[in-house]
């Protein structure tokens, strides 16, 4: 990318209160309550089926609100048309129309809106030399490829100077370098413009390093609303632990550890890199299998049939059949609730002295 002078935009926020969305007698979207706030990046994550892509649909006006208020700025838009809600929205399969060709395909909105030529020009030739697309103006979708193609989508979106934009999974077309490409892309273009992004995904990595604001939803609800940093280090709820890292948090039943024999309510939860080779620590268990993967050691492991994962440096020497112990520093200790659905900082300090002295 170039650093082209592009017009920026004033991003507007973003409130969804008490949203639902229902499909007979399911809840496609239940209750949901967050907000955007203006010209910041929000990721939508969660896997499939939970109301994400439904969310960002009812944000564009492309479906209905069952119950509860959207709010684009000062104005709520339940009633309002999807081109009456000044925003730009860039879909999974690119939707590039065939028979235009990139230059048409990008300025395909502002014929249609009856912007003068002169200005369409001007602002094609800043997209295109923002994008990288100059020297493809003319090519059809078919000559292009994948990555390529992703680009004119975004052109068509920016060139509009909205101060909304929704993506919905645009790089799950991409395969793995484009991907990480166009992450780096599309949050350098959200940064230079100012426009409000909200963008749809079911990979937690392009979520926590693309967005300001990390919102994880499971099953229509809202696990956890936080920043990238937070939803890692600070996981809300059980979910939550588990949804977000690789490989993902282990969540160990209290009652599996014997000084916590008694609290079966309670899931301890510690990331398997945090996990250290000890011999008087806290936790003994089976190695199952070993993955040796150069930098570090990948064990699975069981403790009284509940597994375990523990990321080791390349260098440790555990081996399938053996039966090891693991510590943990206090600060790496998670304490979930699985009644309640919450963690449990309160109860840290006490199980921390039981299990980390």
């Amino acid at each position: 990318m170039t650093n082209a002078p592009l017009t920026t935009v004033d991003g507007r926020a973003i409130t969804l209160q008490s949203v639902s969305k229902i499909w007979g007698d399911s809840r496609a979207v239940d209750d949901l309550s967050i907000e955007v706030p203006a010209g910041t990046f929000t990721a939508l994550l969660g896997p499939s089926g939970c109301g994400k892509s439904t969310t960002l649909r009812m944000i564009a006006g492309l479906e209905s609100v069952d119950e509860g208020r959207i709010r684009i700025g000062d104005e709520e838009v339940n009633e309002r048309a999807p081109s009456k809600r000044d925003l730009s929205m860039v879909f999974q399969s690119y939707a590039l129309f065939p028979h235009l060709s990139v230059a048409e395909n990008i300025v395909f909105g502002l014929k249609v809106r009856r912007v003068s030529r002169a200005d369409r020009d001007a602002r094609l030739n800043r997209v295109a030399d923002l994008l990288g697309l100059s020297a493809l103006l003319e090519r059809k979708p078919a000559q292009l490829s994948g990555g390529q193609q992703q680009r004119v989508a975004l052109g068509r979106a920016i060139i509009g100077e909205k101060p909304v934009c929704l993506m919905d999974e645009p790089l799950s077309n991409l395969d793995a370098k484009l991907r990480q490409e166009m992450r780096t892309e599309i949050r350098a273009l959200q940064q230079q413009l100012g426009f409000t992004m909200v963008y749809v995904t079911h990979d937690q990595v392009e979520a926590i390093t693309m967005a300001d604001q990390v919102v994880l939803l499971n099953k229509g609800r809202l696990e956890q609303a936080a920043t990238p940093r937070d939803l890692y280090e600070r996981p809300a709820t059980p979910f939550s632990a588990r949804f977000v890292g690789t490989p993902p948090m282990n969540l160990i039943p209290a009652s599996a550890l014997k000084p916590l024999a008694q609290a079966d309510t309670l899931l301890i939860g510690v990331r398997p890199e945090a996990l250290i080779l000890d011999p008087k620590g806290p936790i003994t268990a089976k190695v199952k299998t070993v993955e040796y993967h150069g930098a570090d050691t990948l064990a699975e492991c069981s403790i009284n049939s509940e597994p375990m994962q523990v990321r080791l440096s390349g260098g440790s020497v555990v081996t399938a059949g053996d039966t090891v112990s693991f510590g943990f520093a206090a600060e790496a200790l998670h304490v979930f609730d699985v009644m309640q659905n919450c963690r449990r900082d309160d109860l840290l300090p006490e199980i921390g002295a039981m299990l980390c002295s």
